[in-house]
């Protein structure tokens, strides 16, 4: 499922207003919206958490930086 969006997955975004997005995986409307990457970061890895799904972080040009597990991994590392 790797960069992929389904409803496994949460999405820190940039907002093409200003801003940053936090969504879930093909959702159109935004679960939240803040001013700074790092206020959305914070509330998209509380969300990812609590939801146990993957949490993809984007950056400005819209490409994925960063991408966290919370769960539900496919594929855990053994040991």
């Amino acid at each position: 499922m790797s960069g992929k969006r389904g409803p496994q997955s949460h999405h820190v975004v940039p907002n093409a207003a200003g801003g940053w997005d936090v969504k879930r995986g093909g959702a159109g409307r935004a679960s939240g919206h803040f001013d700074t990457k790092q206020e959305a970061v914070d509330q998209g890895r509380q969300i990812s958490r609590n939801q146990g799904t993957e949490l993809r972080i984007h950056n400005q040009d819209g490409r994925i930086s960063q991408s966290d597990s919370h769960g539900r991994d496919p594929s855990p590392p053994k040991g």
